[in-house]
C-alpha cells in the first residue's frame, strides 16, 4: 500500500463518492444533484499543493459537467464506462506511475481501476465488495465529505495542515483564482 504521502494523482468517481448516489428527477425529467461544500474545498486545495485530481464517472450530465466546471477539475471524464482504460490513459499523459494514484470509489464499476492503484479509499456507505478490497475506509458517507477526508488525511500525512487551510480561507482561493 502506497503511503497518502507518496501520492501525486487522487481520483474520485462521482455518484456515490462526491454524491450520496441518489438520482433525482424534476417534473421537466431534468437531473438534480447535490454536493457537499466540504468536498469542493478539497478538490480545490489539492491542485495547489501538488496533487492532481481527476474524476472520472459513468454519467454525464449537465449538473456533473457544472459542478466540475465551478471547482475548475482539470481532468474530468465523464461517460467513462472504462474507468480503468481512462485512468491508464490520464497517467500516460500526466507521466505518474499507478503507485502514485489513490482512487477513491464506492461501487464495482471502479475496482477494475483500483486494483492497480497504489491507494484505494471508499466511503463508509460503499458496496460491501469495494469496502472488503480497499485500503481505507472513510469514516462518512459518500455524498457527506468524503473528499474532504481524505485531502485532510493528505494533509495531515504531509505536515501541511495549517499552510493549506491558510489558503483556503482567502477570497482568491474561493474564487479559484490562486
Amino acid at each position: 500500500m502506497t503511503s497518502l504521502a507518496d501520492i501525486k494523482l487522487v481520483v474520485f468517481d462521482i455518484d456515490g463518492v462526491l454524491t450520496d448516489g441518489k438520482l433525482w428527477y424534476g417534473a421537466e425529467g431534468e437531473l438534480v444533484k447535490a454536493f457537499h461544500v466540504r468536498d469542493g474545498v478539497a478538490l480545490k486545495l489539492l491542485p495547489r499543493l501538488g496533487v492532481q485530481v481527476a474524476v472520472i464517472t459513468a454519467k454525464d450530465s449537465q449538473p456533473l459537467a457544472r459542478r466540475m466546471q465551478d471547482l475548475a477539475v482539470e481532468h474530468f471524464y465523464p461517460a467513462s464506462h472504462n474507468k480503468a482504460e481512462v485512468l491508464e490513459n490520464l497517467l500516460n499523459k500526466l507521466d505518474i506511475s499507478y503507485q502514485q494514484v489513490a482512487y477513491v470509489g464506492d461501487d464495482t464499476i471502479d475496482l477494475p481501476a483500483m486494483e492497480k492503484v497504489g491507494l484505494t479509499l471508499a466511503p463508509a456507505d460503499g458496496h460491501d465488495v469495494v469496502r472488503s478490497v480497499v485500503d481505507m475506509v472513510a469514516p462518512v458517507k459518500g455524498g457527506e465529505g468524503v473528499a474532504r477526508w481524505v485531502c485532510d488525511e493528505y494533509l495531515k500525512a504531509t505536515n501541511q495542515y495549517p499552510q493549506a487551510y491558510g489558503i483556503a480561507t482567502t477570497e482568491k482561493f474561493e474564487r479559484n483564482q490562486l
